[in-house]
């Protein structure tokens, strides 16, 4: 935090009492799950056989029509004994792995989960009960029972807003926000700075610098240098007044835009955030023929931000007597030639030579 500026209330409230622990409340999994269904105002699911018998909108089967693919979303205790005890909870945008051995290291007996949770998907290619129930982790998961609960992402965005349909056009999980700016918020490129400024675009980048001056290799990505929020149409000068807020990657169309702007004709502007699109998309183009600016705003990978870091205090206030972190992984894409050290690609190359070509099994 900058000098001179103060935390808000809530934040001056956590002072843990040791940066190891020291919890001493019998929180259980029954209780974060209480917890939860709080938080989204009764949208969590509880009992058993649920998925056969259940009506909740909340209740989502995902496809692609991909043959073995589809995941069907359960707001609520995914695994894990619900009298077991929770000292430490953390909070995950989507479990990898690499969190569950993290969560085990430091001995976080919890994870709520902002995405669902497959098997073998998010437990290293295992079924779940065999990686969790080694590591004694019970996990939990949110998704569409906690879209909508907050106007962070829009706020976050520049603007406030006057509607928000999380299945606009009939499609679950297609959201879409219509907000006015807000008063500090005049034209496209404060919307830009605002972005950086929340999400210490500044520190990643000094962070990546550092790494690629130890790793003495300059030519390392990360996934939020690399895409930091930018303008498709218009430009930083370009007026904003009234935004229509989009998620490209959950369904919204060419045809959710016209609709929209026939609802709404006084959008002038167009932002695009958790996902976003390139400047050849159809709806870019659509934009540019209705003379809207278009801004790509955050990316998926600060949305453990925007909605991870606000559902972690809520978790924190209502389960004092828990320790609560926040789950966040770095994404880095590093030349073949450069990466790791050279031991390993010594071993690596060794390995793909020896065993892997065909023209080495002949």
């Amino acid at each position: 935090m900058a000098e001179g500026t103060k935390a808000h209330p809530a934040v001056e409230a956590m002072v843990p009492e040791t940066a190891v622990g020291g919890v001493t409340g019998a929180v259980t999994v029954l209780d974060v799950l209480e917890a939860l269904d709080r938080i989204t105002g009764g949208r969590v699911i509880k009992g058993t056989g649920y998925v056969n018998r259940c009506h909740s909108p909340f209740v989502v089967t995902k496809s692609s029509n991909i043959p073995g693919k589809a995941i069907t979303e359960t707001p609520g205790l995914v695994f894990g004994n619900p009298d077991g005890l929770v000292r430490r909870i953390g909070v995950s945008m989507t479990l990898t792995e690499s969190q569950l051995e993290l969560c085990c290291g430091v001995g976080i007996d919890a994870v709520v989960c902002h995405h669902p949770i497959a098997d073998a998907a998010n437990s290293g290619g295992v079924p779940l009960k065999n990686y969790l129930s080694l590591y004694g982790i019970s996990v939990f998961e949110l998704h569409e029972a906690f879209h909508g609960l907050h106007p962070g992402l829009a706020f976050i965005h520049g603007h406030q807003s006057f509607r928000v349909d999380i299945a606009y056009g009939g499609v679950p999980g297609n959201i879409m926000n219509v907000g006015r700016a807000l008063p500090e918020v005049k034209t496209a490129g404060d919307i830009i700075r605002r972005l950086d400024e929340f999400c210490g675009i500044a520190e990643e980048s000094e962070i990546l610098d550092a790494e690629k001056r130890v790793r003495g290799v300059p030519d390392i990505q990360e996934t939020n240098v690399c895409t930091r929020p930018h303008i498709l149409n218009g430009n930083e000068s370009s007026p904003v007044k009234v935004i229509l807020h989009i998620y490209p990657h959950t369904g919204f169309t060419v045809a959710h835009l016209e609709h929209a702007l026939r609802e709404h004709p006084d959008i002038d502007t167009v932002i695009a955030s958790i996902s976003r699109v390139k400047a050849d998309h159809p709806l870019v183009e659509a934009a540019k023929e209705k003379g809207l600016t278009f801004i790509c705003g955050n990316t998926h990978a600060m949305e453990i931000f925007e909605n991870g870091l606000p559902l972690a205090f809520a978790l924190s206030r209502l389960l004092p007597d828990v320790e609560v972190f926040l789950l966040r992984e770095r994404v880095t894409a590093t030349p073949l030639t450069r990466a790791g050290n050279r031991r390993i690609r010594d071993y690596a190359a060794d390995m793909a030579e020896r065993f892997l070509l065909p023209e080495r099994r002949l």
